[in-house]
């Protein structure tokens, strides 16, 4: 095969192949390649100015994508620049955009595969180390970051998640809007808060902010205080729903441990179906439940107090919502419910944040899924040590997922 047809293969723009080698045996491929003679504009790889003085020639040998079954490597004659700013440099070169033995096409292609194989797989599919994927991946998704356009954030979610007994929590602040991660940050301290607020945005943002999805974690409430005391404070209904379904959980072990013979054996084993939704369960799940309440009715009465508070949220107006909130506290008087006592005065303290919902619709489900994005994350990468990679997986991930609705849509 002539160099020409090499070079219409290649598809390198303003590069030509000179020379070819193929080994039949072991299925490689070289190629070695220059700048045609009309690419003369060289620009510095550390300013991306352009440059005229040349200082040194040279060759580098990159990766590139396999042709078939045969292992493609390309060997690149390149210039060694004098800029006047940065002194000696290598020339920029749009296929080779970073000093790894790859070309830019090369590295998108493992980039893509990580989206949706875990590193270790990929490694095994390109022969490569695993180490070596990651590197890759986080190069190929710092590109991507560095070309979109970062939208204004107005509605903002607040939460924590746990990542093991060594990292413990981390703090999650998303754009409720793009529903997407913006930062992450090691604990769940108010300083870690404050961190985000100070680094990350300008004072113009801090006061664009109209809303913030959060828990009542106190932490969190006092950073935003300081820090955006113009947003709306709307208080997770999943993380209140999480404070019910801790005191039906409570009165079920005190009822285990209070009752005695076949009404204790009724009770094991229910913990998982009395934390359900009455909604989701089968006939059957319906049924066993139905024959715990016939045993314990205190059982019953948390349970459906449980399933009650999560209708407080059907309510826009205000007023109602407080009228119903009202209402669910009342029925605790008579009931001798430790547990929903205590979740009853924790409900008074924040219901400035629980009525603020009917004012600011913020999509409270957002944080979950946002949540649930990292949880798969970590799950298939086996955790990750740079929070970074991570932010950046987690963008990537709601990223693609937005575009895949928007065609599904346009469509």
């Amino acid at each position: 095969m002539q160099d020409s047809d090499w070079t219409r293969i290649l598809r390198w723009p303003g590069y030509r192949v000179y020379r070819s080698e193929v080994n039949e045996k072991a299925k490689t491929l070289r190629l070695w390649v220059r700048r045609k003679r009309g690419n003369q504009v060289l620009r510095c790889s550390s300013c991306g100015e352009r440059v005229g003085g040349i200082a040194e020639v040279y060759e580098r040998e990159v990766r590139d994508l396999p042709w078939s079954e045969y292992r493609a490597t390309v060997v690149v004659e390149l210039y060694r620049v004098r800029c006047p700013d940065c002194g000696l440099k290598a020339e920029k070169v749009e296929q080779l955009p970073s000093n790894a033995p790859f070309s830019k096409r090369f590295e998108e292609a493992v980039g893509q595969a990580c989206e949706s194989a875990p590193a270790r797989r990929v490694a095994k599919q390109w022969k490569l180390a695993e180490s070596t994927v990651r590197a890759i991946d986080l190069r190929y998704l710092e590109r991507w970051a560095a070309q979109r356009r970062k939208p204004a954030l107005r509605d903002m979610g607040v939460d924590e998640i746990y990542v093991g007994r060594q990292g413990k929590f981390l703090t999650v602040v998303s754009n409720l809007e793009t529903c997407e991660p913006l930062w992450f940050g090691r604990e769940r301290k108010q300083e870690t808060l404050d961190e985000f607020f100070s680094t990350q945005l300008s004072a113009f943002q801090r006061r664009a902010i109209q809303a913030a999805c959060v828990d009542m974690w106190p932490a969190y409430r006092q950073s935003l205080e300081r820090w955006v005391p113009q947003a709306r404070m709307v208080y997770d209904k999943f993380h209140i729903l999480q404070h019910a379904s801790a005191a039906v959980d409570e009165v079920r072990r005190a009822e285990f441990f209070r009752q005695g013979g076949a009404a204790r054996d009724v009770v094991r084993g229910k913990r998982w179906l009395l934390l359900s939704s009455w909604v989701r369960l089968d006939r059957e799940k319906k049924q066993q439940l139905k024959q715990l309440f016939g045993l314990n009715r205190r059982v019953m009465k948390a349970y459906f107090l449980k399933e009650s508070l999560s209708h407080l949220w059907d309510y826009t107006y205000e007023g109602a919502m407080l009228n119903y909130l009202e209402s669910w506290i009342g029925q605790l008087r008579w009931q001798r419910l430790k547990a929903f006592e205590k979740l009853a005065n924790l409900l008074l303290r924040h219901v400035d944040g629980i009525l603020n919902y009917c004012r600011t619709k913020v999509p409270m489900g957002r944080v979950e899924a946002i949540n649930g994005n990292i949880k798969a994350l970590l799950r298939r990468g086996r955790g990750y040590s740079n929070l970074r990679y991570l932010l950046l997986k987690a963008q990537r991930l709601a990223a693609t997922k937005t575009e895949f609705l928007v065609f599904q849509k346009a469509a």
